[in-house]
């Protein structure tokens, strides 16, 4: 089995991305994920992870998909240099992430946001993966 062109996986990937982030918004990710965030704080005092407000979170994920999009000539072009980024990229947005969905949802006994769209955002990040090894 070959991998997909990399050009084909890279906007794939960006298009899952933003069906995932569709996902968590419409299933109110944020209410989950802040209160997480402050009961880790309150634990762990020195790390920084931060809070969000709706508009900041959804313009932030926006302007990343968006910039996805935009370098999806150079992911035609096969460029090097991107596939350098889509490693990191498919390991912690696609199969982290997605994994972190559908585990969160295992412990927790219940359908945490984002866990509808977290088999798409696998499947994305190791075709990804797949074709930046390529």
């Amino acid at each position: 089995m070959t991998a997909m062109p990399f050009g084909v996986a890279w906007v794939g990937f960006a298009l899952v991305v933003a069906i995932h982030v569709a996902d968590e918004a419409v299933h109110d990710f944020l209410s989950v994920y802040n209160p997480s965030v402050r009961a880790i704080r309150a634990r762990v005092p020195f790390l920084p992870i931060p809070t969000f407000s709706f508009p900041v979170w959804i313009g932030g994920l926006a302007a990343g998909i968006a910039l996805l999009l935009a370098l999806s000539p150079l992911a035609f072009a096969g460029d090097p240099r991107l596939r350098l980024v889509a490693w990191p990229l498919a390991i912690v947005v696609g199969l982290g992430n997605g994994m972190g969905h559908l585990i969160g949802s295992a412990l927790k006994r219940q359908r945490m946001p984002g866990v509808y769209s977290a088999p798409l955002l696998l499947a994305a990040g190791a075709a990804l993966l797949a074709s930046a090894a390529c």
